[in-house]
């Protein structure tokens, strides 16, 4: 509780924490064949039928494209000190390569000035998902080329906008672009294969490291990696359960991270694979061992695994908790996993620092906000993920900022926009924007730098 004095300094964030929210272009921009661009993976994605959920594009979504000015200001008013977005890929270079299409070059470029302008630090991701599609023509991230086109790629931003942005990210979540797209088929580019996945990997692996290098002989500020992490539990203490919890750690947090900063693959993953699993030459390894400034961590939920060998190569599957509390996605809430996550990063990696770069919630909300939106579990969510957070800095973890997830409704990849994580409602059918009980939730938040976590009387005018 704070006292008459003001909350303790255990109460605090540390001065200087940075407070954020976090977007992706092709889930709210809009307009991804505008002014010059090529088409991305996802745009054919979503436009091939019986891909998505409820049949939508991303052809509007948030149609931020054109309404980036106005989402600024709402920024502002949410009182936000950063702003994580990412690039268009084929909205800069069309082709992946070569001929640089200005206008989609000079949206980024007037959007970093208007964050500025505003007292926003943009975070800037490279690449989060959307690979133009003409890359797809040429093999993809199965192409070991695709190293190379990365880092040209990432030269071109550097060198148009490294003087007004200070954190870099060379990929959002790769595992999920290796296992959704290349071995389940879930996600963009709609690949199944069990062979075609560790290349994938690899090769987003050697493009994150190239990216690396290019920004050492530009850029001043500081670049790292954004992956997406959970604690993972076996269902049961029997032997199967056991190991089989031990592969899907493996498989979803150690496959990216353990390259990275230790410089080899987990031992399980070529088990897990067999044949699947490719012979990559050390040399690979070595380049793909590139220090970086900082990891960034996308954090939803936990897994609470069950050996299933029909399910390769983790062999295992979830198992639902009872009592527990699941989101729309139906993800467990266990806001403890968030600690014991970024706890697990330091006692593996030591001390990296870090950005909590996702964190939120999918409920029901009405697709309509008749006079406000109250949002009851997504308050309680952020609530206890960032006492969590809390928990972890007090643990002597390095954790420099949280962005949570995500400013907007938009579209869910694979889902539509069924699924619903902003902290800002979004009227798909006229554009409104209205800020979520979560959001004047977050906002007090920030204004106290979290000393409002440690009241529990203290709610947001409005809120639950």
């Amino acid at each position: 509780m704070t006292s008459a004095s003001g909350p303790s300094a255990a109460q605090l964030f540390p001065a200087g924490f940075v407070w954020g929210a976090a977007t992706s272009a092709y889930q709210i921009e809009g307009s991804p064949l505008a002014d010059g661009a090529g088409p991305s993976t996802w745009h054919r994605f979503t436009h091939t039928p019986g891909r998505v959920l409820t049949g939508e594009t991303g052809d509007v979504t948030c149609d931020h494209y054109r309404r980036w000015r106005d989402d600024i200001s709402l920024m502002r008013e949410l009182n936000l000190g950063a702003y994580r977005l990412s690039v268009s890929w084929s909205r800069v270079l069309p082709e992946g390569t070569g001929r640089i299409n200005a206008k989609g070059l000079d949206f980024y470029a007037r959007l970093v000035d208007g964050l500025r302008e505003a007292g926003i630090a943009p975070m800037v991701t490279l690449f989060h998902w959307d690979l133009p599609a003409a890359l797809d023509d040429r093999g993809g991230w199965l192409n070991r080329d695709i190293a190379g086109w990365f880092a040209e790629y990432a030269q071109v931003l550097f060198r148009a906008l490294g003087d007004r942005v200070a954190w870099w990210a060379t990929l959002n979540e790769p595992w999920v672009v290796s296992d959704g797209g290349y071995l389940h088929g879930t996600l963009a580019p709609g690949h199944r294969s069990p062979f075609e996945a560790p290349i994938a990997s690899h090769n987003l692996l050697r493009a994150h490291a190239a990216a690396v290098q290019a920004y050492r002989a530009i850029g001043g500020g500081e670049i790292g990696l954004v992956v997406n992490l959970e604690p993972k539990f076996p269902a049961s203490q029997g032997s199967d359960d056991i190991t089989a919890t031990a592969c899907s750690g493996a498989y979803m947090n150690r496959q990216f991270l353990d390259p990275v900063l230790l410089g080899s693959y987990p031992a399980e993953l070529p088990e897990m694979f067999g044949e699947a699993w490719p012979s990559f030459p050390a040399s690979d390894l070595e380049a793909i061992r590139q220090r970086v400034d900082f990891v960034g961590v996308n954090y939803y939920s936990r897994g609470v695994m069950r050996h299933d060998s029909s399910v390769p190569p983790e062999c295992a599957v979830r198992v639902q908790q009872p009592g527990a509390v699941y989101t729309d996605m139906n993800w467990e809430v266990y806001p403890r996993g968030l600690s014991e996550t970024l706890i697990w990063i330091k006692e593996r990696y030591g001390d990296v620092p870090l950005f909590i770069t996702e964190n939120g919630a999918a409920f029901a909300d009405p697709p309509v906000a008749e006079g406000g939106v109250c949002d009851p579990l997504r308050v309680a969510y952020l609530r206890d993920h960032l006492r969590s957070a809390r928990d972890a800095l007090h643990a002597g973890v390095n954790l420099r900022g949280y962005f949570v997830w995500s400013l907007l409704d938009n579209l869910e990849w694979n889902h539509g926009t069924s699924k619903r994580f902003g902290i800002v409602h979004v009227d798909f059918s006229t554009q409104r924007r209205t800020p979520k009980d979560s959001a004047r939730f977050y906002t007090e938040v920030i204004r106290t730098n979290g000393a409002v976590l440690a009241d529990d009387e203290v709610r947001p005018e409005g809120g639950p």
